[in-house]
């Protein structure tokens, strides 16, 4: 799968991806792997999915609620004030060794851009179940004092 991830991100294919993947199973397992057990965490909290930051004179997209429940994730999407979607890369989630919350070290958790550039953030989730979610966040509501 990780390779059909790498592939995708190549290619910003974004959702023509989604239609080469096959779901995944679905079958509870305690651990919050699948869809099935991080979707309902992920829609309760779907105000917290990013955060926007500014400092030291740039504008900060974290992105770290997302990888802290990535189990359960094909891709992540993203895109900034109504512009072209683009696609977070994120690492795969290792069921031998994944904790609920644990950003792998080394993973991009931030993307950054122009001071007060940021005005939305339109996220879509492709679940590995194959469906999709998706929120858009207005700056003054994501905003990290």
């Amino acid at each position: 799968m990780r390779i059909l991830r790498v592939i995708c991100l190549a290619l910003a294919a974004g959702p023509a991806c989604a239609q080469d993947r096959a779901a995944e199973d679905q079958t509870p397992t305690g651990k919050f792997l699948n869809a099935t057990e991080v979707k309902p965490i992920l829609g309760a909290t779907k105000s917290s999915w990013i955060a926007v930051r500014e400092w030291e004179g740039q504008d900060l997209i974290y992105f770290t609620h997302l990888l802290s429940w990535r189990c359960g994730l094909y891709e992540i999407r993203y895109s900034v004030n109504g512009g072209a979607q683009k696609s977070w890369p994120f690492p795969d989630c290792d069921a031998a060794t994944h904790a609920v919350g644990v950003i792998p070290d080394g993973a991009d958790i931030y993307t950054v851009l122009p001071l007060k550039s940021v005005q939305t953030v339109t996220i879509e989730l492709l679940y590995d179940d194959l469906s999709t979610e998706s929120a858009e966040f207005q700056r003054n509501a994501v905003l990290i004092p």
